[in-house]
């Protein structure tokens, strides 16, 4: 009977123990086997996360660059050329950086940048995470990325390897990737030496070198604490902290550098109080005077070159010349000075002149031999030829004018020829639309465009070399003075003139066929195959003259009567041997200089007379040290070679001081010492010359235009080039003891008649002392002249 109410069926009991073991066993039944579900699903997320980080890293490594190229990296550095007293005449750069070994570097430098940087960069291995978690929150709070968080390695990672300053996940993968490969692969030190060699530090230095030079003159292995924290505190920001630029937040950050090397222990409590405390002392900005020798530092680098063809282009080294700065700044303005009295001269400074009008020359026939006729045609740059154009229009804001030279219109920049235009004249009143004006292409026309050179003056070059050593002490190849441009002194080659005739009379005496006091016949006459040599400076006698005065007053048909009789085919070598290496013939025009010739080279030959006879190569460079503090090895110079004897050149010697004493070469008297030299002038005239020396100091000056233009019929070597060389020797000189030449043993000086050259006769009222070699002494006697002959002119 089934109980009222009740749901529970008849028989059954409740047992609580039991149900609740029940529930227990189920929920242990339900978290097992959910457990199993959930660890295999993590087991098998974890090899899919695994798997995929690996790929991720498989796929950002890939490409990668290499870290162990890091171990030899070889970064761009400053190439410096010096003057022989350590001037620094230019630097030579793509980037202008010094390496520094890390270990030359007192402990201070590395510690300031460290402080800036990373003051745990000892204690990562590469990677920053508390740092990188914190510019991940701060960036996360701005809305844009503005803090890195990147280690020294890091950068280092970026700046060499990578070379991209983007800030994209991609990049920031691959430079952690890389930054514990190169942890792994270099050493702590060998990471900082890379940072602080290659980190920019403004104003175009880079490494910490160059900053310490630019900042306080001097190597980073000299600054002090305070220098050391200003430095390392404008890394972050290498512009707007920069002392230069704005001192007091320079002075804020090396305040903030100071207090995070005292804070990390890197400083002592009385180093900090007194580096804060220290002033800031920056050097002069001081720039190396590259615009003093341009020349000298073109010829520095092609040596460079030759002895280390792989390395040079990655610069590192210093390289020292001969350049004498005071004399390489005397020289240059010798020769401004005297390229400027000729442009005065010929009206060349000042407004261009229109052309005459055309009825002006109708019927007047073909235009004078100088006249500037405009050319036609299309122009090649690759010709480097000076043509003549036509000024179409001006530009005054821009400080141009544009000139047209056949098809091709050109602009010349008016403000970088001031020799032309010393009163400033705007380029409309400068040239005048229609004016003729001489200039060259400095580049290939583009769209019928080119810029051009205004050519209207002469050039000219300028060598001086020290006797003794053969240093060559000032170097001059052209009145502007640029970078890269022609260097006449040593690359162009011109006609010598009569300059070449102590070569030929040089070796008339080695021969001992001719004596200072031998008659020549100067009267013009016809030579073999028809040449017909002409006086040209001045001389219109024809009474025989003794050897030392043809060569004072320069007489030509003398020189050409010498070389036939001693031969073109011995001087040619002999020439070789006194150092001239441009090429030349054997025949009659050799005696006026008709072959050209390098002024270096006239330099060195001239130089061999003065030191006695010994031809040693004239030298640029005596040292060439490389990154590693090396001296390089230079090119081998040919040994010095005896030409002359010492007394056979002491006695051309003295015959070129009759030139300057009484002949063409005057004008060098006023140096009141002795001096020795010839002027030269070469047909056309087309090139003028002086080329002397005293006992110290050898000299060539030319003047002459590019394209062989004549100078006029009034110029002549003792007229547009002595003058400079004057000028030059007036400052080398200064100071200096008045010396003269050094009579060697053997020289005999016997008196003569100066008639005739041979020994006096009784009562002679002309005679001189002159110099002989030993044996080739006059042994006539002079026949006294009849009582109508007259008196022999009083000729020295």
């Amino acid at each position: 009977m089934k109980r009222a109410g009740s749901s529970v069926p008849q028989g059954s009991v409740r047992n609580p123990g039991e149900s609740t073991t029940m529930r227990w066993r189920k929920v242990k039944s339900f978290t097992l086997r959910w457990g199993k579900r959930a660890l295999i699903a993590g087991s098998v997320l974890f090899v899919v996360g695994a798997v995929a980080v690996w790929l991720v890293v498989r796929h950002y490594e890939a490409g990668l660059p290499s870290v162990t190229e890091l171990e030899h990296y070889q970064p761009p550095q400053v190439t410096r050329v010096l003057a022989r007293d350590g001037t620094v005449l230019a630097e030579l750069f793509t980037q202008r950086r010094t390496v520094v070994p890390i270990g030359s570097l007192p402990p201070h430098v590395k510690l300031a940048v460290l402080a800036a940087e990373d003051a745990g960069f000892y204690e990562h291995e590469g990677l920053n995470y508390w740092g990188i978690a914190r510019a991940f929150l701060k960036n996360l709070r701005a809305g844009t990325t503005r803090q890195g968080g990147s280690t020294i390695t890091q950068q280092v990672v970026k700046n060499l390897l990578l070379g991209t300053n983007e800030r994209t996940f991609s990049r920031k993968i691959r430079e952690a990737l890389l930054a514990r490969k190169l942890e792994q692969e270099l050493s702590k030190d060998q990471i900082l030496e890379l940072y602080i060699d290659n980190i920019y530090f403004g104003r175009g230095r880079y490494g910490i070198e160059e900053a310490a030079r630019d900042d306080f003159g001097k190597s980073a292995r000299d600054i002090d604490i305070a220098e050391a924290a200003l430095i390392a505190g404008r890394i972050a920001n290498p512009h707007e902290y920069h002392p230069r630029v704005n001192v007091q937040k320079a002075l804020q950050r090396r305040s903030y550098v100071l207090d995070q090397m005292h804070a990390k222990a890197f400083l002592g409590d009385a180093q900090w109080e007194a580096a804060q405390a220290e002033g800031v002392h920056l050097a002069p900005a001081v720039e190396p005077a590259s615009g003093i020798a341009p020349e000298a530092v073109e010829a520095a680098k092609a040596v460079l070159y030759r002895a280390e063809p792989e390395q040079a282009r990655l610069g590192g080294f210093t390289i020292t010349t001969t350049i004498d700065p005071k004399l390489q700044e005397a020289a240059r303005k010798a020769l401004r000075t005297g390229l400027e009295a000729y442009d005065k001269r010929h009206k060349l400074q000042g407004a261009l002149e229109p052309p005459p009008a055309s009825a002006a020359r109708k019927g007047k026939g073909a235009p004078p031999r100088d006249a500037l006729v405009p050319f036609d045609g299309t122009p090649a740059f690759e010709q480097h030829k000076v043509l003549v154009g036509v000024v179409t229009g001006a530009d005054d804001a821009a400080g141009t004018f544009d000139v047209r030279v056949g098809t091709v219109t050109g602009t010349v920049r008016l403000g970088d020829y001031p020799r032309y235009n010393p009163a400033n004249l705007a380029p409309s009143a400068f040239a005048p639309v229609g004016a003729h004006v001489r200039v060259s292409l400095l580049a290939a026309a583009s769209d019928g465009k080119a810029p051009l050179r205004l050519e209207s003056g002469p050039e000219g070059a300028f060598v001086a070399i020290d006797v003794r050593s053969r240093e060559i002490l000032a170097l001059v190849g052209s009145y502007e003075g640029q970078a890269g441009a022609l260097d006449r002194a040593t690359q162009s080659r011109r006609q010598p003139g009569s300059t070449f005739k102590p070569i030929v009379y040089s070796y008339a005496l080695h021969a001992r066929r001719f004596t200072p006091a031998t008659l020549v016949d100067p009267t013009p006459d016809a030579f073999e195959g028809g040449y017909r040599p002409t006086n040209f400076e001045g001389y219109q006698g024809h009474e025989l003259l003794r050897l030392r005065e043809a060569l004072a007053q320069s007489v030509n048909v003398v020189a050409v009567r010498v070389l036939h009789d001693v031969g073109p085919a011995n001087v040619v070598p002999w020439a070789q041997a006194l150092g001239i290496e441009s090429p030349m013939k054997p025949d009659l025009s050799l005696a006026l200089g008709s072959y050209e010739v390098r002024p270096v080279e006239l330099a060195g030959a001239y130089a061999t007379f003065a030191a006695g006879g010994t031809w040693a190569e004239p030298r640029l460079v005596t040292r060439i040290v490389g990154p590693d503090g090396k001296d390089v090895p230079l090119p081998d110079a040919p040994p010095p070679r005896r030409v002359l004897g010492d007394d056979e050149a002491y006695v051309v010697t003295s015959m070129l001081e009759s030139v300057v004493d009484h002949g063409t070469g005057a004008r060098a008297k006023s140096l009141g010492r002795p001096v020795a030299g010839k002027t030269g002038t070469s047909n056309g005239p087309k090139d003028t010359w002086f080329a002397g020396y005293t006992t110290d100091l050898a000299a060539v000056v030319w003047v002459g235009y590019d394209d062989g233009r004549p100078l006029g019929g009034a110029e002549q070597g003792a007229v547009t080039a002595l003058p400079a060389w004057v000028d030059f020797m007036k400052v080398a000189t200064d100071g200096r003891p008045r010396v003269e030449f050094p009579r060697p043993p053997g020289v005999v000086t016997v008196s003569i008649d100066k008639r005739t050259g041979e020994l006096p006769y009784p009562d002679d009222p002309e005679v001189m002392d002159e110099v002989f070699l030993p044996g080739t002494e006059p042994s006539e006697t002079a026949t006294q002249p009849p009582d109508d002959a007259g008196t022999a002119p009083d000729v020295q």
